[in-house]
């Protein structure tokens, strides 16, 4: 606590001392009520104490280690004020004595000083070092409690440059899939991590994948104006815990290459470079084994009639028709069969940035730089109905159907907006953010909204717009660079979300839906 002193004029000179004689008379008062205060918070404590927690074990620990940590911290800096305010008795003790009145010191009242500019400015920087210390200790807390429900379970290394997309399959086996700009798509296995196909088909960046709703067909966008359809066919290698101690390496059925293009390969290595804790500038290292995945070059199908960058593919429900996006303003509708160009949609009035196809129905929403997004009913085979939703600011990066009646856009605006299909004039959620939204997902059984940020956050919405958590970011851990896209997989056990980001690795998160409800109820 500060210590207080009173100024008293005598003769020529000035007598600063400490208040004992005032403080005393009420300190038997303060002790009482001290001391009664005390009482009720052991009370309190022991009640408390006599009831069994409903906290989980991790959760209660962390609490008890950030409430140790506060008590460290305000100690710590009770004590440097203590000294602070020390110092600047003595430091207007010494000016007093050297015939400089301090500024506020009245010498005629014999009051005592008021607080001066320097002492202005050291109340100021206690202020700002409390808020700061505290904000920093309540985010940590955060933080802490938001890693019992996110976790890091593994990365996916290899590619040479920016991932700008990722998904993952809907059949057996589940694997992940990635679309970079370094001209390549990759598949990997969820449960090791390694790189098991690699697609170079395309001779420009690879913009988007998706994977076919009941085939084993992949659908990639690319810069060079084309979409192709490819097919895949991977045994994926056995995780680590499966595999017997006397094999060196894990053999990797390769199919027949005569009729899809694939090439043989050798079984790929086991060692796995770690790059988390490489500069963020620094390129990371291509780890063993991508190299020696499986290869795939020919398409089985190559979609043209664009006469700009594809930015985004998507298929339609059945898988029998897919939708391209592209910069040239325009989407269109193809054949997945013959390759025929079915539905031209024209009508936005800058670049497509994003399309994406309803899972149940023949709808389709493509967004665009001109701030909007438009919603295309094909369900009808005689009328094709448009419908625009405004309400951004900016490009609209992404949009995609949250359930049979919702949609979901987010925007270079740094808003999230939830519509609802039979009212376009409002949305009836916003979400505001502090950075650009880009590629959205929303869990198809909790409909919860992962958001990927330019300023390397991932964060988790509901449809409601209630914040749910922020996936952990550190030196160690999380996207070092932009972070491009987020896909969920309810179906895999052990990494249900996947982010991918320009710093060229794609993320493997563990996410616990079930306590990230149980604390939305809580709130």
């Amino acid at each position: 606590m500060p210590i207080e002193a009173s100024a008293i004029s005598s003769g020529s000179g000035l007598v600063v001392r400490p208040v004992k004689q005032k403080r005393k008379a009420h300190s038997l008062g303060i002790g009482r009520a001290n001391s009664s205060e005390h009482e009720r918070t052991i009370l309190q404590r022991d009640l408390l104490e006599g009831q069994e927690s409903r906290l989980p074990p991790a959760i209660r620990q962390a609490l008890q280690e950030s409430f140790s940590q506060i008590e460290k911290e305000f100690e710590a800096l009770y004590l440097e004020n203590v000294e602070l305010r020390k110092d600047i008795d003595t430091l207007n003790e010494r000016l007093v004595s050297e015939g400089h009145v301090p500024e506020g010191l009245d010498l005629n009242k014999g009051a005592k000083p008021k607080s001066g500019h320097a002492t202005s400015q050291l109340s100021q920087k206690l202020k700002t070092t409390y808020k700061a210390s505290t904000s920093k200790i309540v985010s940590s807390f955060k933080t802490t409690a938001t890693r019992a429900v996110c976790q890091l379970v593994r990365q996916y290394l290899g590619h040479r440059d920016g991932i700008w997309d990722v998904a993952t399959t809907h059949v057996v086996p589940v694997i992940l899939g990635t679309a970079s700009a370094d001209h390549t798509a990759m598949l990997w296995s969820i449960e090791t991590g390694k790189c098991v196909l690699k697609y170079l088909g395309h001779s420009g960046s690879v913009n988007s994948i998706k994977f076919h709703p009941t085939d084993q067909l992949c659908l990639t966008a690319s810069g060079d104006h084309s979409a192709h359809v490819w097919r895949y066919v991977v045994q994926l290698p056995l995780s680590q815990s499966c595999v017997d101690s006397n094999l060196g390496a894990v053999h990797m059925r390769v199919p027949d290459s005569s009729a899809s293009g694939l090439l043989r390969a050798e079984p790929p290595g086991e060692d796995e470079v770690d790059a988390s804790d490489k500069d963020e500038g620094e390129p990371l290292t291509e780890p063993d084994g991508v190299n020696d995945a499986v290869t795939v070059r020919i398409p089985l199908a190559t979609l043209k009639g664009h006469q700009g960058v594809i930015i985004a593919a998507d298929w339609l429900v059945g898988g029998k028709q897919l939708v391209t996006a592209s910069w040239d303003r325009t989407a269109n509708v193809y054949d997945a069969e013959t390759s025929e160009l079915l539905h031209p949609l024209t009508g936005h009035d800058q670049e497509l940035t994003h399309c994406c196809a309803h899972p149940a129905q023949r709808l389709v929403v493509t967004a665009s730089r001109d701030t909007t997004f438009r919603l295309w009913d094909f369900r009808d085979p005689s009328i094709h109905s448009v419908n625009v939703f405004q309400g951004h600011t900016d490009t609209v990066t992404s949009a995609v159907f949250a359930s049979s009646e919702n949609v979901v856009s987010g925007s270079d605006d740094r808003t999230v907006k939830v519509w609802d299909l039979k009212n376009m004039r409002s949305p009836i959620a916003t979400i505001r953010t502090d950075s650009a939204v880009n590629r959205i997902c929303v869990s198809p059984t909790h409909k919860i909204i992962a958001l990927p940020h330019d300023n390397r956050h991932v964060r988790l919405f509901d449809l409601s717009g209630v914040r749910l958590a922020r996936l952990p970011r550190s030196n160690r851990q999380g996207h070092r660079r932009m972070v491009c896209s987020t896909v969920w997989s309810e179906e895999n056990g052990a990494c249900n979300l996947f982010t991918c980001g320009f710093d060229r690795q794609a993320l493997g998160w563990n996410i616990n839906t079930t306590a990230l409800m149980q604390e939305k109820k809580v709130q």
